[in-house]
């Protein structure tokens, strides 16, 4: 089996999910391709797998390094998964470029990942980069499955499933996590072993419908009672979800700081009382970027450790998809995917983030229903915004990044049209003098 990891310089992330796939019985002689276009990064993360190789594998996989466009398709050649984990201009110069034109019309973000003008900006300029990606796998990997990390997910993962042949699934960690978040969040950590929930919407997004205790009890009216209690009494971290809760009845799957930015009801000019109430923090993505850069030295030595590079598997689920694939082994995700009736009250060429059974037969939605009406409508906030951003890059027509920054529910909260439209011209021409086209 060979694994094509591309955006590989992500280093601690190839470790954990290449560290995992190594750990799987199956796949202990695994190929692993490694490419990057930065040529130190690459170098870094080489060093690195290739001594967890030796300490956690005795040596038995290959694994080998890819740098630039040039070498792309030989990286890909005969791939049976691929990862992507790519961050397209990194933080300098596009993380800063996201931020700061928006601050400059009165935009504050957190995160700018996802959606938001910033998250907007992102998904073109990435999409830019995979349709690259797409043509070589189409080439030289057809049957390939592409297991995208990449953010923001439901627009890359959408445009990869509506637009090239290329078998794709969006992942992403928040719903792993959800149970034991809101769990451990209001002091009910206890009831975590053994609890069962479903969870479904989009991604960032998907919302916990259901969550009992391993006898079956129903946990969402304790859940409910306390975290209004915690929010009325106490600042804390994830006080917007907490705030869902109460007003819309349910817990989401992805963090506060994200979800202030993805509706109009918590950043809104003038309106500095909120940022303090739901103790929202701005600028928050390029923070941890500088802290992480800064940091960067150190916990590469310390994962090094001489040459003794040890793992635990962790709960990612790029191998344990692999191993079902590979073996017929059934696992169940929570994995992004074109809607097509899943989720039946979201339009049908949504990107949705719903239950996915994977065997031998690839990954398999399953059917959801209704979502509570206001859940949908949540959701339907976003979803066109990042619908019309699909057909920005698919079209390289400039209006439709129009349009989906004026249905983008911050965006349009702040701004005029007209302001809009400046503002998405100003970004455009950044991006591009900074060498990172839109279109």
């Amino acid at each position: 089996m060979k694994v094509t990891f591309m955006g590989a310089g992500s280093s601690v992330f190839s470790k954990n999910v290449l560290g995992d796939t190594m750990m799987c019985d199956s796949f202990h002689d695994v190929e692993i391709a490694l490419y990057d276009i930065d040529a130190n990064r690459l170098e870094e993360s080489y060093l690195m797998i290739d001594a967890m190789n030796k300490t956690i594998n005795e040596g038995r996989a290959s694994v080998k390094k890819y740098l630039g466009v040039e070498q792309r398709k030989d990286a890909l050649r005969g791939a049976d998964f691929v990862v992507n984990a790519i961050q397209v201009g990194l933080y300098d110069p596009c993380t800063i470029i996201d931020f700061e034109i928006p601050k400059k019309y009165g935009i504050r973000q957190t995160i700018a990942d996802t959606l938001g003008i910033g998250g907007i900006m992102r998904g073109m300029r990435t999409i830019h980069v995979m349709k690259g990606f797409a043509e070589d796998i189409e080439e030289v990997c057809p049957n390939a499955w592409l297991l995208n990390y990449t953010n923001p997910i439901a627009i890359l993962a959408g445009y990869m499933q509506r637009y090239t042949n290329v078998k794709t699934v969006g992942l992403c960690h928040s719903v792993q996590v959800c149970p034991s978040s809101i769990l451990r969040g209001v002091g009910m950590e206890d009831k975590l072993e053994g609890c069962q929930t479903k969870i479904a919407g989009i991604n960032h997004m998907a919302w916990l419908l259901e969550i009992f205790d391993k006898d079956g009890n129903d946990l969402y009216p304790e859940i409910r009672r306390r975290a209004k209690e915690k929010n009325a009494n106490e600042k804390h971290k994830d006080m917007v979800r907490f705030d869902y809760i109460e007003k819309l009845g349910y817990y989401c799957t992805e963090s506060s700081e994200h979800n202030a930015e993805y509706n109009p009801f918590y950043i809104k000019p003038g309106r500095d009382d909120l940022i303090e109430k739901f103790n929202i923090p701005l600028d928050e993505y390029p923070r941890r970027c500088i802290n992480q850069i800064a940091k960067w030295q150190k916990q590469k030595e310390e994962i090094m450790n001489g040459g003794n590079v040890q793992h635990t598997r962790s709960n990612e689920y790029a191998s344990r998809i692999m191993e079902a694939i590979w073996t017929n082994t059934p696992y169940k995700i929570g994995g992004n995917v074109i809607n097509h009736g899943c989720i039946s009250n979201l339009p049908d060429l949504a990107c949705v983030e719903v239950p996915c059974l994977v065997d031998n037969n690839g990954i398999t939605p399953t059917y959801v229903g209704d979502l509570p009406l206001q859940l949908a409508a949540m959701n339907s906030t976003n979803i066109y915004p990042q619908m019309l951003t699909i057909e920005a890059a698919y079209t390289g027509k400039i209006e439709y990044l129009y349009q989906a920054a004026m249905m983008e529910p911050m965006t349009a909260a702040h701004l005029s049209t007209d302001e809009i439209v400046a503002m998405c011209n100003d970004l455009v021409e950044a991006h591009t003098n900074a060498g990172y086209p839109i279109f």
